[in-house]
């Protein structure tokens, strides 16, 4: 039994940061990117009222009572190419204060103009320089597709992403987004959104480790800058059980 120890140890350890890791952005793409030639700059925060009260791993933040954000600065390449820059990545963690956390560099291609087709598609690619408190990875990665539907006045958007480690196809994490949003005339939207982590693609963590939250989202894409807040309740033991979201976003001349 004691042989045995450290193997179970480093198990539990990577259970923990499956479920429990911070993340700057929580938000579902729809394939939108900005204008062709146009800067956009988009505030992400998040703010855990209720979550886990010890760290994924030693030296690592506490989500409970954390703050997290980012600015994201876009460019709109192309109709169908967007390249992207988050920084700084900061938090304001309730066991050590404000921290700088890393930075983002991201790649974005979809259909053209997606928000008015009925079905589209794309696929975003983000690669992270992270620091040791935000992340036991100082280099990682994301793979997220972009499938979405529009039904009339209601939305289907699914994200199936694979967070990457770079420690194999096996090691890749299963963490999927999904938004079913109802449109109320051109600006304002209501949404329910699951953001979902099953673990490694080699053996899904069982279920009471996995995380799963669900959230109520309200949109307002009017003048002069985009809105999105939203509160999500944990559905699983391992999931954090409060969190807010707000997501601020313009397009800049």
């Amino acid at each position: 039994m004691k042989a045995n120890a450290p193997a179970i140890g480093a198990a539990l350890c990577l259970w923990a940061v499956a479920v429990h890791a911070q993340t700057d952005e929580i938000q579902v793409y729809d394939a939108g990117i900005a204008p062709v030639g146009a800067f956009n700059l988009t505030l992400h925060d998040n703010y855990t009222f209720s979550g886990a009260k010890t760290s994924a791993f030693p030296g690592g933040l506490v989500p409970d009572h954390t703050l997290n954000g980012v600015p994201e600065w876009a460019y709109g390449v192309t109709d169908w190419f967007e390249a992207g820059l988050y920084l700084p990545l900061y938090s304001i963690a309730s066991n050590s204060g404000a921290q700088f956390d890393g930075f983002k560099l991201r790649a974005l291609f979809v259909t053209p103009d997606a928000k008015d087709k009925s079905f589209f598609y794309g696929v975003n690619f983000e690669f992270s320089y992270n620091a040791r408190h935000w992340d036991e990875n100082r280099y990682t990665s994301e793979i997220r597709p972009i499938v979405g539907w529009r039904f009339g006045p209601i939305d289907l958007i699914v994200n199936p992403i694979l967070d990457n480690s770079w420690k194999g196809f096996a090691a890749l994490d299963f963490a999927p987004a999904t938004r079913l949003a109802y449109n109320i005339g051109k600006d304002w939207a209501v949404a329910a959104e699951e953001y979902d982590d099953f673990g490694p693609l080699r053996r899904f963590l069982p279920g009471d480790r996995q995380s799963h939250q669900l959230f109520a989202v309200v949109n307002y894409a009017g003048a002069p800058v985009t809105i999105e807040a939203g509160l999500g309740f944990g559905l699983t033991p391992a999931s954090d059980k409060l969190v807010m979201k707000l997501i601020l976003s313009k397009d800049l001349d």
